[in-house]
Order: structure tokens, then C-alpha cells, then sequence
């Protein structure tokens, strides 16, 4: 008998392909065309006020009729907000991540909510499964943005959290194609999680210089950087060798914060400041090399999966 999968059972979904919730680059364009095209898209709330918020969920239900959800970063400061406006435009799923699962699942179960927590470590992946999240992410190292502490890579984090826990495993961090995905399902994984090709599609809402430097970006042109204040990989520019100098100059935390200052992110990702903006992406930048629509992004995904599936079933050991 042939299991079901349980990521497109959870999420209604054609395909078990997540977009990442990625700030300024996740608006309901991106969302919406991802959720048209069979996989799950995510709004990312983590750069957008309240009000703004509410008005990608509004649009992105009216370009789709598919599911779709919201990535919610937990440290963020109108958090009570965000949560009622979730539950007020009845979001179905909700991705969590930055912070303590314990605070808001009870709060959105109890609003039949659907809650998935993005994790690096196995004790938050079985905190997750203790307070109640239908499915966890476990993102590896090579994810951009927002990383784990313990630099543990893909390849090493998923089959540990898939023993540790008993809800489906999301993978995330490195998963660029669709071999990729057949490596992270051979570990255990029952869906995959992708930020950085989707960041460099045509319906990313990141600026287009942005865009650009992922494709021009090279094999060591990210790296994990302010892990004393909260790891997050960049692609490197002069505000990330600024970063690496005070770092290694011992700067502590008040003068790292000085540093990063107010809408860092925004000033690279959204407005498109090569120079001085915080760049976050992952290590696949190196071999994304084309602009597409985020629908043959994902179908491109799938296919390889399906024919590396086929040629691995074909082998002889």
C-alpha cells in the first residue's frame, strides 16, 4: 500500500513544494502565483505593518483559490496585531519562525489554524511537536536569511529531526532543484521548502538589482554573518565586509545593532542598494543563472525530482 503524503494531504496541495516567507520578496504576486501553480505560497509578513499585511491577504485570495498562507517571524513587534488580522481574514496556515512555538500555536489552533514552525535544531523541532504544530521546517545552514546558531547543514539536520519527531518534516536550506528535493526526501523529508529561487522570480517583490546580483552571484559570495546578535547569510557587499570587520574587531552586541540600524534589509532587498543594503539569499544564488515565472519554477522543480526518482529506480547495486 502507498503511504499518502502528508504535507499535500495537510495543505490540499498538487505538489509538496513550500515557498519560502521571505521578507520583501514574499507579496501576494509571489504567493498567489505559487499557489496557482499547485505548490503552497506564503505572504511574508516579517516586512510588512499590519495594515499592509492585510492587504496581501485580501489580493492573494482573490488571484488564487488555492491555499496559501503566512510566514510569521514570532519576535516581530506588532506580533498581537498580525495574529488578529491572521484570524479576522481567516488564514488557514501559518508558518512560524524566530521565535518560541509555545507562544501563539495554542492561539492558532484553537482558531483552526494550521501551524507550521521553521526550525535548526532538534530540541525547538520537539518543543514544535510538544505545543502542538502540524509539520515542522527544518532549514539547514545553506538557507539565506535567518539561520541556525549551530551551523548544522541540510544533509546532517533532516534525518535527525525526522527521528526526533513524528509530524511531517519540511526541508529547507539548499533545495535549488529538483535533485536536490529527491535528496532531502531520500533523508526523510515529505516536502521541501525553497527561498532563494523563488526570491530571483519574476513575481518576487524584490527590487530588481537585487535580482540581478543573485544571478550574478558565485560559488562563496554568501556567508553566515552577526551570529552574536542572530546568524543570517548575505551575500557579500560592503555593509557585510563592514559587518565581518567589527566582528572581528570584537565588536559587541550595542555596536553590531548601531551598525545594522533601522530597514537595513529593506534598503538592499526592497529598494535595491547593492552597497549598503543587507542582502539575504542562500548558497544556491551560485547556480541560479535566469529570472523565470514562479510557475516554471516550480514545475521545473518537480520534473527533475520525478525523472531522478525514475533513474534512481532503475539502478542496480
Amino acid at each position: 500500500m502507498i503511504a499518502m503524503n502528508r504535507i499535500k494531504k495537510l495543505f490540499n496541495i498538487e505538489y509538496p513544494i513550500i515557498q519560502g516567507g521571505m521578507v520583501w520578496c514574499s507579496g501576494w504576486q509571489l504567493a498567489s502565483a505559487v499557489s496557482n501553480a499547485g505548490g503552497l505560497g506564503l505572504i511574508g509578513a516579517g516586512s510588512m505593518y499590519p495594515e499592509v499585511l492585510r492587504e496581501h491577504i485580501q489580493k492573494c485570495r482573490t488571484a488564487t483559490s488555492k491555499p496559501f498562507g503566512v510566514n510569521v517571524p514570532l519576535l516581530y513587534p506588532d506580533i498581537e496585531k498580525i495574529m488578529k488580522i491572521i484570524v479576522e481574514e481567516n488564514v488557514e496556515i501559518v508558518f512560524s519562525s524566530a521565535g518560541n512555538p509555545a507562544l501563539w500555536t495554542p492561539f492558532l489552533k484553537e482558531n483552526n489554524i494550521c501551524v507550521v514552525h521553521v526550525i535548526a535544531n532538534r530540541k525547538f523541532a520537539e518543543k514544535a511537536e510538544q505545543n502542538g504544530v502540524d509539520a515542522v521546517v527544518a532549514e539547514g545552514f545553506e538557507a539565506g536569511g535567518h539561520n541556525g546558531r549551530e551551523e548544522t547543514t541540510t544533509l546532517c539536520l533532516i534525518p535527525e529531526i525526522c527521528d526526533a519527531v513524528s509530524v511531517p518534516v519540511i526541508a529547507a536550506g539548499g533545495i535549488g532543484s529538483g535533485k536536490a528535493m529527491l535528496a532531502a526526501f531520500a533523508l526523510g523529508a515529505e516536502g521541501v521548502q525553497i527561498g532563494s529561487l523563488f526570491a530571483a522570480s519574476g513575481e518576487s517583490s524584490a527590487h530588481e538589482n537585487f535580482k540581478e546580483a543573485i544571478l550574478q552571484a558565485a560559488e562563496g559570495d554568501t556567508k553566515l554573518s552577526m551570529k552574536s546578535l542572530m546568524p543570517v547569510r548575505l551575500l557579500k557587499n560592503d555593509f557585510y565586509r563592514a559587518v565581518e570587520k567589527a566582528e572581528a574587531e570584537g565588536a559587541n552586541r550595542a555596536v553590531l545593532m548601531e551598525l545594522l540600524g533601522r530597514g537595513r534589509a529593506k534598503k538592499g532587498m526592497f529598494e535595491g542598494d547593492m552597497i549598503e543594503g543587507e542582502l539575504e539569499i542562500g548558497q544556491v544564488a551560485s547556480y541560479i543563472s535566469e529570472i523565470k515565472p514562479a510557475a516554471q519554477i516550480l514545475k521545473e522543480v518537480w520534473a527533475e525530482f520525478i525523472r531522478e526518482k525514475e533513474r534512481m529506480n532503475k539502478l542496480s547495486f
